[in-house]
Order: structure tokens, then C-alpha cells, then sequence
């Protein structure tokens, strides 16, 4: 592995050997490896001791300086991240007894609840591929693949990452669910609801799709992540949805709409692949919000 750019320009052993640590061991993928080492090297940018002399005081010394730049606190948050992980490799591979990230108190992150769609919202997006003209140069098959897109996002909550490594192999039409391989490889199975097979089904047919990638361009290769966005993003401009839409917000939507319907927390976790339920938890505060609206418009004496 190459490394990356650097003040120094000086390979640094250290920070290789845990980039590959990320990668094969861990199962990082190519995208946080990136970050890792960017946070790494902001780091190595403003002190110059060595990894293994750093104390609290130089990690203070950094979290302040990013502070008086005005760094947002999830920036912050996200660079300190990076430096823990890489001391508690060290420390585990008894090259260092302390681990001075610990002793650094992090500024909390503020509580920004996600904005999630309507149901009625919801079906409009949905729909919408039906409503645009079709181009002369797209084959005929692109709507019908689009409608699946994006029923299987709001059917199953996946990540953008994880929808387009999908195969075809992966959906089960008979047991009516979706392998998926999300953060770290792990694997998980998610339900599939009726709508979002038959569109798949639907499109699959129509764009004679029977092995390898699910969801395909005009050049017959798999779609990639931002291929996918840019198409989510075209059909919101047929709909009258008010705020900006991205494939994570109809992963929020997912969520929400599943535990206004009852849907327990422990269920949830597992359907999003959330490794912490803290991390769930943050969809119940979104449902607790949207009921006290729902009373103050609605209750006489709210």
C-alpha cells in the first residue's frame, strides 16, 4: 500500500502497518482506510512527536487547535476516532503501555433529529418514474429499473453502499429477502416487501438481467453508488417534496415509518445492521417528535 500524502513526505511504518491491519483484518473498507489515513496525517501535520511519546497533552494541544479553526464537533469527533483506533492497535500489539486519546474529553455532538419523508411522500418518489418523459437514447428498461431502486430502499432500509454491491444472486424471491454485506462484511438478511419485488422482477425481465450485478447501466455494468444517487435525485425534481432527498433519508424514512406502525427497537437494529442500539435509538426520539405535533395540532387543549 502506498502512502498517502504527507507534510514529511516520509513513509511512516507504523501508520502502514495499521492501514493494513484496517483492511485485512478488519475488513475496512477502501473508503475509511482512505480517512484513517488523512486523520493520521492531519494529525502528524500539526505535532511532530513520535507516535509513541504522544501524550494527552499533545492530543488536547490538537483537539484545541481544531476547535479555534471552527471544525465542526462531528469532524472533531470523526479525526479523534481515527487516533483511538490506531493507540488501541498499538497498545494491543504491546507497543505502547497508554493510550492517550482516553484521556482527552471530546465536545458532544449535537442532537440533529433526521428528516424523514411522509408515507404520502413516500409514493409520490415512487411513482415519479412513471410521470417523466422517457429519453430516445435510454433503453426502455431504465424506468422500470429505477422504480426497483428505489422500492427496494424504502422496502428494506439498505445503504446506497449496500444496494449497489447486490447481485441478482442475492434476492430471494421464494423466501421473500435480500442478502446483504454490510459495514465491515457483515452479513445480514432483510425482508423484501411485495412492491419491491415485483419491480424487480419486472425490470429484470424487461432488461434480460439473470446473473451477476442487480442493477445495471446502459453499458450493461454495475451501477455505481453515485450513479444511483444522481437517479434518486432526478425523480425528486418530478415530485413536490420540499427538502433536499438522498438515499439515506428514505433509510431514515424506513425507520420511522416502521416504529410509528409498531415496530419494536430490537427489530429495527436489526433490519438497518446497527451495531449499537444507541444508534436506533435516535428513530424513536424522530416518532416521539412527530406524535407531539400530531397532538398540539390536533388536541383542544394541547
Amino acid at each position: 500500500m502506498t502512502s498517502g500524502p504527507s507534510t514529511s513526505n516520509k513513509f511512516d511504518p507504523l501508520v502502514e502497518e495499521f492501514l493494513r491491519y484496517l483492511a485485512n483484518e478488519r475488513n475496512a473498507s477502501p473508503r475509511t482506510v482512505k480517512a484513517y489515513r488523512q486523520s493520521l496525517t492531519a494529525f502528524r501535520a500539526e505535532n511532530k512527536t513520535p507516535w509513541r511519546k504522544c501524550t494527552a497533552d499533545d492530543c488536547r494541544d490538537y483537539l484545541f487547535a481544531l476547535m479555534k479553526r471552527g471544525q465542526a464537533r462531528s469532524y472533531v469527533r470523526l479525526q479523534f476516532s481515527a487516533l483511538r483506533t490506531f493507540y488501541q492497535f498499538l497498545a494491543a500489539r504491546k507497543r505502547l503501555r497508554r493510550n492517550p486519546v482516553r484521556e482527552v474529553q471530546l465536545p458532544k455532538l449535537e442532537k440533529k433529529l433526521p428528516l424523514v419523508l411522509t408515507r404520502q411522500q413516500v409514493d409520490e418518489l415512487l411513482s415519479a418514474p412513471t410521470r417523466e418523459t422517457k429519453s430516445r437514447a435510454a433503453p426502455s428498461w431504465m424506468p422500470l429499473r429505477d422504480v426497483a431502486i428505489m422500492e427496494l430502499f424504502y422496502s428494506s432500509g439498505l445503504r446506497l453502499s449496500e444496494l449497489a454491491r447486490l447481485d441478482v444472486a442475492d434476492v430471494d424471491p421464494y423466501t421473500e429477502s435480500v442478502r446483504v454485506f454490510g459495514k465491515g462484511r457483515k452479513e445480514r438478511v432483510c425482508p423484501v416487501g411485495l412492491p419491491a419485488l415485483e419491480a424487480i422482477q419486472k425490470y429484470r425481465a424487461a432488461a434480460n438481467v439473470h446473473a451477476g450485478p442487480l442493477f445495471i447501466n446502459k453499458a450493461r455494468k454495475r451501477m455505481s453508488a453515485r450513479s444511483i444517487w444522481l437517479v434518486l435525485k432526478r425523480y425528486v425534481r418530478h415530485t413536490s417534496i420540499p427538502i433536499s432527498i438522498s438515499p439515506h433519508k428514505l433509510r431514515h424514512s424506513f425507520a420511522t415509518h416502521m416504529l410509528d406502525r409498531g415496530a419494536d427497537l430490537r427489530s429495527v437494529q436489526a433490519l438497518l445492521g446497527h451495531a449499537s442500539l444507541s444508534t436506533t435509538q435516535i428513530y424513536t426520539h424522530v416518532t416521539v417528535e412527530r406524535l407531539k405535533k400530531a397532538y398540539a395540532d390536533a388536541h383542544p387543549r394541547a
